[in-house]
């Protein structure tokens, strides 16, 4: 029997991969994950596959930029601090390259991930979508003794559940249905630095990577698969679906 484990509190897209990001009401997902998803990235030729990407774990400061999607023209806005508003362009490269020592480069839009095991997931790290709940957030909270911000953790969904006793854990191999959507819930997600980085101040805070690592073994959150693409919208019913994942 299906069982209704939550609901989805909040949605979160980041169209260019370690730049802040944008929080919708509603989002379409595609076989890949989210449209508009980290469909961008900087990258390192230098380096291969994964570690190309250039990210905020080493330039703290590209949290400051936040971008967006426009989804009936298919393209990327990026907004700096002090509200200057640029493209997936050569302006936008020059303003970052000046946050980086090595050359870098942009990516085109869409380009497929370095990786090719992932080939189809763009610049998303490594599955097709993030799902964080509530429960966990306000656990880790209570350990660290600070307020937990959920940006730190760049789910593309929040989900607020029913019972604080519910583990996200529990639904590796299982299938959740939301809104027009069938996801497959695959496996953890492993935390790295990155979580250290105030999404705010951009300060970092070894303390809560210690903390995450002796408490929940360095996992936070899932990794879903796309079965059924369709909408959600914030508010919609999360469904644990009976038995194992077809």
């Amino acid at each position: 029997m299906n069982k209704t484990v939550g609901t989805i509190r909040e949605i979160n897209r980041y169209p260019v991969k370690s730049m802040s990001g944008e929080a919708l009401e509603t989002c379409t997902i595609e076989t890949y994950g989210m449209r508009g998803d980290r469909v961008c990235s900087f990258r390192d030729e230098s380096k291969q596959d994964w570690w190309k990407y250039v990210t905020a774990r080493n330039t703290p400061a590209m949290l400051t930029y936040q971008a967006r999607y426009h989804d009936e023209e298919r393209l990327v806005q990026v907004t700096a601090s002090d509200g200057r508003v640029m493209g997936w362009d050569e302006e936008l490269l020059q303003e970052i390259q000046g946050l980086v020592k090595k050359p870098i480069s942009m990516s085109r839009m869409m380009e497929p991930h370095p990786e090719a095991q992932h080939s189809q997931l763009l610049s998303v790290d490594g599955a097709s979508l993030l799902l964080v709940t509530d429960a966990s957030l306000r656990k880790l909270e209570a350990l660290w003794g600070k307020p937990v911000d959920q940006r730190r953790f760049r789910g593309n969904f929040v989900i607020a559940l029913n019972d604080d006793s519910i583990f996200e854990g529990d639904w590796i191999g299982r299938e959740l249905e939301i809104g027009e959507v069938r996801l497959k819930v695959d496996s953890f997600c492993e935390r790295c630095v990155f979580i250290t980085i105030d999404p705010g101040s951009q300060q970092k805070d070894p303390s809560l990577l210690r903390r995450l690592n002796e408490d929940f073994g360095l996992h936070f959150g899932v990794y879903a698969s796309v079965i059924r693409t369709g909408e959600i919208r914030r508010g919609d019913a999360v469904v644990l679906a009976d038995g194992q994942s077809s």
